[in-house]
């Protein structure tokens, strides 16, 4: 192609190209840099960090879920109230079409039994490895450690062409001092504030506040949250996962919003994907009404009678064959008895333990009490985990301050891409 770069000396072959940077090495980086090297317009990435897209290698860590097996409607939807803006880069790339292009990487795919796809391996790093190749086939030149550090104020240089509309040098922190650039068009591509050491800092929201950017402060999300559980039960039950279990809870519009699956016991409280899926909801109530208190159905396939006719077959037993004997021994008998009752029903463990956060000694005895709390159990959540330790983040750039293509207002020629815009999505 005639606006390729030089492989070897990075320069462009063809002078008349516009000088394309984008800023940010992370997914949206390299899908913007992608694009662009397709259509003959290879640009230069310039990334903070000394390597690319750190973020994704560490959701590889969980599997690599690449996107989510949804009908178009459907899909949409994970967007709350950002879809509206999100629906023609969403029908621009649907889920099939990230199949398709991990599968053009040499990447198969396959469905998870909740919807979400993962790569064939579940690994990040191989991926990752043949895109950037790939890329620099391309064209594309990267300059590591170049942290952007805003803009030097100054006559348009004789370098950029006389259409630019955007008089800016760009300076950017590097191991051997400050540096500036001049370029026809940037896609800042900065992501949000989660997991800062690896690169998402989210400094540069107040950056772009100068500029006259509206944005809209970060807030953490898919994230977990705080549960103050007793000593006992931390100890014991922290890192332990919590399967098949269907929690209820009502949103901030007030519908009621149901979903089953696994969440986490951390020792600072809850997390996992079933709590991900709400954490927008959670959040937003607990700023109106601290402390929010979900349910948790502990047993969802069966039924409150169920769970009653078991627990009370057992006390009857009991009854019959406890007339007799030390008040004592009887006691520990009981209690013994209780627990192993208890397992062969299946609960035990840290379902059992739940109960005893929540029930009194006396309570527990009550077979109709002890099924009701399986069926609707409390967890009392008190604040959302830091945004250093979620997944994303919502907040951002607002999509007041950005055009159709996502190109600032305020900035004209200088686009915004992936995860620092104003969305979230679980």
């Amino acid at each position: 192609m005639d606006n390729q770069r030089d492989n070897q000396t990075g320069s462009r072959l063809n002078d008349n190209a516009p000088n394309i940077a984008i800023i940010g090495a992370g997914p949206a980086g390299l899908m913007a840099a992608e694009v662009l090297a397709d259509a003959g317009y290879p640009a230069v990435v310039y990334e903070a960090m000394p390597s690319a897209a750190r973020k994704f290698l560490q959701a590889g860590r969980g599997g690599l879920n690449l996107t989510h097996d949804d009908v178009p409607d459907a899909f949409e939807s994970h967007y709350f109230e950002a879809s509206a803006h999100l629906k023609p880069a969403l029908a621009g790339f649907s889920p099939t079409d990230m199949r398709d292009w991990a599968a053009k990487l040499g990447f198969e795919t396959f469905v998870g039994s909740s919807g979400k796809v993962y790569p064939m391996d579940k690994k990040a790093a191989p991926l990752l490895r043949k895109w950037l190749q790939q890329l620099k086939q391309k064209g594309t030149l990267f300059k590591m450690k170049h942290r952007w550090q805003g803009w030097q104020e100054t006559v348009r240089p004789k370098s950029v062409s006389q259409d630019s509309a955007t008089p800016l040098i760009w300076a950017f922190e590097t191991p051997e001092g400050m540096h500036t650039e001049s370029f026809d068009y940037v896609i800042l591509a900065l992501g949000g504030a989660s997991w800062p050491h690896l690169g998402s800092t989210g400094r540069w929201l107040k950056t772009l506040q100068q500029k006259q950017v509206e944005v809209v402060p970060f807030e953490p999300s898919n994230m977990g949250f705080e549960v103050v559980w007793s000593a006992v039960f931390k100890d014991k039950f922290a890192g332990t996962p919590l399967k098949n279990v269907q929690i209820s809870l009502i949103d901030v519009n007030g519908s009621k919003q149901t979903q089953l699956g696994e969440l986490m016991v951390t020792e600072q409280g809850v997390e996992g994907s079933l709590i991900y899926t709400f954490s927008s909801h959670i959040r937003e109530q607990l700023k109106q009404n601290s402390p929010f208190t979900l349910h948790l159905d502990l047993f969802p396939h069966r039924s409150l009678m169920q769970l009653t006719e078991q627990l009370s077959a057992h006390q009857q037993k009991q009854g019959a064959s406890g007339q007799a004997g030390n008040r004592e021994k009887q006691g520990k008998k009981t209690k013994q008895s209780v627990a192993s009752f208890w397992k062969r029903i299946g609960l035990q463990g840290v379902k059992a333990s739940l109960l005893r956060e929540v029930l009194t000694k006396s309570e527990l005895i009550q077979p109709g009490l002890v099924a009701q709390t399986l069926k609707k159990y409390p967890l009392t959540l008190v604040a959302p985990s830091p945004i250093e330790q979620a997944i994303s983040s919502a907040g951002g750039v607002a999509f007041s301050s950005v055009d159709e293509q996502l190109m600032l207002k305020a900035l004209p020629q200088v686009f915004c891409a992936g995860e620092m815009l104003d969305w979230e999505a679980p």
